[in-house]
């Protein structure tokens, strides 16, 4: 390289030397030439002489000036020679041709990672040194990178500065200039990124490296508490708050907190009534994009979750997490009044609801509450009539799937639920819960009017009618 002048090479050269004359005066930075450190200076400074003329940001230097007022006058100068995308820095232009060429200069002294930028590389070397310079002044958090410091302070102030500029379509803001790229391609149907293991394309390269370990079952995320590992970060940062019980999201119209944001915006839409997701099939509509994916398999019969014990599939992986405990025996839900375990959550929720009598799916139509929504939604047939679940062998119909489950048993003869004291099997569950009885001597259902116990409802229903005179067969 050549110069014009010879203070310009005397610069250039301390590229190579690394020699950094102008020391900063309060704190330990070093520069190589003076107008870097008059620059440095205006951070302990505060002083932002170069005002924008269009809003009201002020810049320490006239080349920052210079570059945010491309983001109102939308010029972006620099062009890639390679792809059709231009920029308004030609840094941006720079760390974008090394997506064409693949370089990656900056690399790590302590892992064999490398990066396109040297700002990915300083960040990166905090997840070795634990550094996290960026405190926020108004929560305890901290973070290793001034942009998530940046993003993060928009939860507090509730900034959203990135616009949709599809206004005639809808009028959503983005905290985040990422979020806003990902959301126009849901306008546009753009799924620029590719499995180069399967056919799925994705909207955003950050959903193409979680879906990637759906095939690679990489889990790099680690809990530090527990020995669980998630494919995510978000997932690990909402499994923590298992530990410490952080509930930093509440609802602004009941009294719930939630560990993790998604959950919020699903239990709003309890309040709203949004169901923003379509079946294209038929004309169900859903508060959560996770149902409209269980319920699509309905019509597609898809079950992409096999157990690897027995011959069954299932439509949902929670599905296939809970039959797996009918082959470990495992329970891990313990009802903390009782010493009864459940091998699902959503059991053991149910089964509180015995010690709280707590009902809390009402009918609309009569003053009936439930304990369950599946009840509710049975019960609600008896006003209807509707009987959505026909049986194959006969014509009988039925409100309520278990119900039909248990009708066809009387055709295939099967007793699924042995007695562990005899050799008697039972059709029902409820059969065996009664006939153990008869070995237990237990009578739990007693007579109000006399001192009778007996071992089954349907006992002290028939032994009642003697005090009532009730005679309902005629």
């Amino acid at each position: 390289m050549s110069f014009h002048v010879s203070s310009s090479l005397t610069k250039h050269k301390r590229i190579h030397t690394g020699e950094k004359p102008y020391p900063c005066d309060v704190c330990n930075n070093s520069f190589s030439t003076s107008g870097s450190l008059t620059v440095h200076k205006q951070i302990h400074t505060g002083e932002k002489p170069y005002a924008c003329d269009v809003c009201n940001k002020s810049f320490s230097t006239n080349g920052s000036l210079t570059v945010h007022k491309r983001i109102h006058t939308g010029e972006k100068p620099y062009a890639c020679d390679i792809c059709d995308k231009s920029f308004s820095t030609s840094g941006s232009l720079t760390v974008h041709k090394r997506m064409h060429t693949g370089e990656k200069p900056y690399a790590c002294d302590v892992c064999d990672k490398s990066f396109s930028t040297s700002s990915s590389l300083t960040k990166h070397k905090r997840i070795h040194t634990g550094e996290k310079p960026y405190p926020c002044d108004v929560c305890n958090s901290s973070f290793s990178g001034s942009s998530d410091f940046t993003r993060h302070r928009r939860i507090h102030t509730g900034e959203k500065p990135f616009s949709c500029d599809m206004s005639h379509v809808c009028d959503k803001l983005f905290s985040k200039s990422t979020n806003l790229t990902s959301h126009r391609r849901t306008h546009t149907g753009e799924k620029p990124y590719p499995c180069d293991v399967c056919d799925k394309s994705f909207s955003g390269s950050s959903n193409l490296a979680r879906h990637r370990r759906t095939h690679t079952g990489d889990k790099p995320y680690a809990c530090d508490v527990c020995d669980k590992s998630f494919s995510t970060n978000s997932s690990l940062t909402g499994h923590r708050r298992t530990h410490t019980g952080e509930k930093p999201y509440p609802c602004d119209v009941c009294d719930k907190s939630f560990s993790v944001s998604s959950h919020l915006t699903r239990h709003r839409r309890i309040h709203t009534g949004e169901k923003p997701y379509a079946c294209d099939v038929c004309d169900k509509l859903f508060s959560k994009s996770t149902n409209l994916t269980r319920h699509r398999r309905t019509h597609t019969g898809e079950k992409p979750y096999p157990c690897d014990v027995c011959d069954k599939s299932f439509s949902v992986s929670s599905d296939l997490t809970r039959h797996r405990r009918i082959h470990t025996g495992e329970k891990p839900y313990a009802c903390d009044v009782c010493e009864k375990s459940f091998s699902g959550s959503s059991n053991l929720a149910r089964h509180r609801r015995t010690h709280t009598g707590d009902k809390p799916y009402a009918c609309d139509v009569c003053d009936k509450s439930f304990s369950t929504n599946s009840s509710l939604t049975g019960h609600r047939r008896t006003h209807t009539g509707e009987k959505p679940y026909p049986c194959d062998v006969c014509d009988k119909s039925f409100s309520v799937s278990s119900h039909l489950t248990r009708h066809r048993r009387i055709h295939t003869g099967e007793k699924p639920y042995a007695c562990d004291v005899c050799d008697k099997s039972f059709s029902t569950n409820s059969s065996l819960t009664g006939h153990r009885r008869t070995h237990t001597g237990e009578n739990p259902y007693a007579c109000d009017v006399c001192e009778n116990w007996f071992s089954q409802s349907s006992g002290l229903a028939i032994h009642q009618r003697t005090h009532t005179g009730e005679k309902p067969y005629a």
